[in-house]
């Protein structure tokens, strides 16, 4: 990729994380409390079965348990931890336990794909931490140990799922929506007997929690995973995990803007450098790795966007 496609990759991608940072106001401020299974079900599963509707595309071979644990990792056991360390953490602090997904995807990468971590992202990653931590430095003392537990549980399984979605690449002909829809299905069904057992019958929603749900399923889920499974097959591993911060970020300025919550100096000071180790993370490498093919995949990012082709070439497991 030229320089200005990486960029608008990148740009594209951190939409994302951007979508996602918006999920503390959502829940915390339109959704029935201490529901988090319920919300992590209704967030995946419709916007899963949605994606299969559209795509009209289901795994083969051994595409049916990779997807399985692609799904339970970044959907299935991703969601429900988040969303009970939304509950359990005030403001954006649930989100800056995801600024160790970086250095967490660092380690990762060197053990499941070889690749050696370079310093420069080990300090871009180190510096984002330290920049999201000090945004939140204030809310420190309203630890909740279960929610940081769950917060920093999520961010090791949304990890390992990243990592997993680069090795394995893509199927012949198939695009990140359906990629997409089948880990949000297979995620949405490994959550739903857990919800029901854990927490009984869904509650009853008037029109805020109808609405919070709907934007959580179409805007938060559907579309913004699609571009993030499509962003890990254009971007390296780690670029595309450093722009987690942004989702953090996102947070604090909509806890700032709509929570009426302040900022501080050292906060801004905070924002500033996490923002900046997103910018540096994005910055090509002297080597940069040529697009490999798979044997039974493809490169990632070799579909344009977030639909699939018609006349699809026969996958292979």
């Amino acid at each position: 990729m030229t320089a200005h496609q990486r960029a608008a990759v990148a740009a594209l991608t951190a939409l994302a994380p951007v979508s996602w940072g918006t999920t503390y106001v959502v829940t915390t401020e339109f959704l029935p409390p201490e529901r988090p299974l319920f919300t992590a079900l209704v967030r995946a599963l419709p916007a899963g079965l949605l994606l299969l509707a559209v795509a009209r595309v289901l795994p083969r071979g051994a595409w049916w348990w990779k997807a399985a644990v692609l799904g339970a990792l970044n959907i299935g056991a991703f969601f429900p931890l988040l969303f009970l360390s939304a509950y359990r953490l005030p403001g954006g602090l649930a989100a800056v336990v995801g600024s160790a997904g970086p250095l967490l995807v660092l380690g990762l990468s060197a053990l499941l794909l070889g690749r050696r971590p370079a310093l420069r992202d080990v300090l871009a990653g180190a510096v984002a931490a330290f920049g999201v931590s000090m945004v939140v430095l204030k809310a420190a003392g309203a630890l909740d140990t279960l929610g940081v537990t769950a917060a920093f549980t999520a961010t090791a399984s949304m990890s390992a799922g990243t990592v997993l979605t680069q090795k394995w690449g893509r199927p012949l002909g198939v695009g990140p929506l359906a990629l997409t829809g089948w880990q949000l299905t297979a995620g949405g069904l490994t959550i739903a007997p857990l919800a029901f057992l854990l927490e009984g019958a869904p509650p009853a929603l008037d029109a805020g929690a109808a609405g919070g749900y709907a934007y959580l399923a179409l805007v938060n889920t559907a579309i913004a995973y699609c571009l993030w499974f499509r962003g890990i097959g254009r971007l390296t591993a780690t670029q595309a995990t450093l722009l987690g911060p942004l989702s953090p970020l996102t947070a604090a300025v909509l806890g700032w803007a709509v929570l009426g919550e302040s900022l501080t100096a050292l906060q801004l000071l905070g924002m500033a450098l996490a923002f900046g180790a997103t910018v540096a993370g994005q910055l090509p490498r002297r080597t940069e790795p040529t697009a490999r093919l798979r044997a039974g995949s493809q490169p990632s990012g070799s579909t344009s966007g977030c639909v699939n082709r018609t006349g699809l070439p026969r996958e292979r497991a």
